[in-house]
């Protein structure tokens, strides 16, 4: 029946990943690349920390979102592929035999120091940090529960082998959520640390990739089966109550009432979950490459694709033209321009501030009237709006 099912699935995605916009209520704030391939993001105050595979563990001040740049890194941990962080230091995870879980210093951002390590016997894909201990999935040897509270000597104080391949975890409370591939999400009582043990899971159609908590829900990253929306009210008895299959899901992040979703091959889907039951995409942002992580901290999305950072923000409408009728202080502003945008001089009543935007709603330019250099802008379709409410669109060609 599972069977069915995943097949169900995939042929429902495979007809909501048409070809489609750039992007819907989400604008670009700013990018960052990285040497290798990004597959963990974590956020804490103004920086960025990036599994960045072969590249390792990268760190990215993003004080000024809209120019996020690199400030430090730590490149002889291995193939990282997770990292989290707790107060001054990061728990980041390698892939490989005889790799394992490596506790960072990164009490100076700018000269991130390993100061303890501890191999795993699998081969770690995930971590979460909660208080004193690190939660490591650990694929085919499940979860892995370490104490870090010294961390130059981390110790492995428990573990619990899921059936199927941890590849992601969040603790809250008393509980561990592992995403477990094929195996679903398994809900396992970490109350006593040393005796980790399974009290609940939900067998998801497809395969468990990612997962957060929030409330009385668990957000899993179902890969070809979307978004799925699981109740954990009774951590025994968990309930799927709706779930968003519009697109192909690796990882998920929340705030608030919305579920940022890294997805393959379309970048970030937002999908509002203020009604848990009917999980609705309001927005998106296609990447070039397939996306694998994503973390959220107040009003920027970071989403990691292929070899780069990207600063992504939801805002709930798109940019919209104004009726022409209304259209009255930019109605002579040209449709098709070469370099140069004229602007006609301002009424002899107050001058409205006028800027161009691209078709996110981003401002790339404040326009003044009479003649505005545009070559250095990209081509395509621009929006010249001024303050009030007057919008025109504009083509910039070379």
């Amino acid at each position: 029946m599972k069977a069915l099912v995943f097949a169900f699935c995939l042929c429902m995605l495979l007809v909501g990943v048409a070809p489609a916009a750039d992007s819907l209520n989400v604008r670009l704030i700013g990018g960052c690349g990285t040497p290798s391939m990004v597959f963990g993001v974590a956020v804490s105050g103004d920086y960025v920390y990036i599994a960045d595979y072969s590249g390792g563990l990268r760190v990215i001040s993003v004080a000024d979102p809209e120019y996020p740049h690199e400030v430090g890194c730590l490149t002889t941990l291995g193939k990282v592929v997770g990292v989290a962080v707790g107060g001054e230091y990061a728990c980041v995870v390698a892939y490989g035999v005889g790799l394992g879980l490596s506790v960072v210093s990164i009490a100076d951002p700018a000269q991130p120091v390993a100061v303890g390590f501890l191999k795993t016997p699998g081969k770690a894909l995930g971590v979460a940090v909660n208080g004193e201990y690190a939660y490591v999935a650990n694929t085919d040897s499940g979860l892995r529960v370490i104490s870090v509270s010294d961390p130059r000597n981390p110790v492995e104080v428990g573990h619990y082998d899921t059936p199927g391949q941890a590849r992601g975890v969040t603790v809250v409370g008393d509980y561990a959520y592992v995403a477990d591939d094929t195996a679903g999400m398994r809900i396992i009582s970490v109350a006593d640390p040393a005796h980790p043990v399974e009290v609940g899971y939900y067998d998801t159609p497809g395969s468990a990739r990612g997962v957060v908590v929030i409330d009385d829900h668990a957000y899993v990253a179902d890969h070809l089966c979307g978004l799925r929306v699981i109740s954990i009210a009774d951590p025994t008895h968990p309930t799927e109550v709706g779930y968003s299959g519009s697109c192909i899901s690796n990882g998920v992040a929340l705030n608030s009432d919305r579920a940022y979703v890294a997805s393959d091959p379309s970048g970030l889907r937002v999908i509002s979950v203020a009604d848990p039951a009917l999980p609705t995409e309001v927005g998106y942002y296609n990447t070039p490459n397939k996306a694998y992580a994503v973390a959220v901290d107040g009003d920027y999305a970071y989403v990691g694709y292929f070899d780069r950072l990207q600063i992504l923000q939801f805002y709930p409408s798109g940019v919209e033209e104004t009726p022409n009728a209304d259209v009255r202080p930019t109605r002579h502003v040209p449709t098709v321009v070469w370099g140069v945008l004229s602007m006609p001089e301002a009424p002899n009543l107050k001058p409205h501030a006028t800027s161009l935007l691209d078709a996110s709603g981003r401002t790339v330019l404040d326009l003044r009237p009479g003649a505005n250099d545009v070559s250095g802008i990209a081509p395509g379709v621009y929006f010249v709006c001024s303050e009030p409410t007057a919008v025109a669109k504009v083509i910039i060609s070379r």
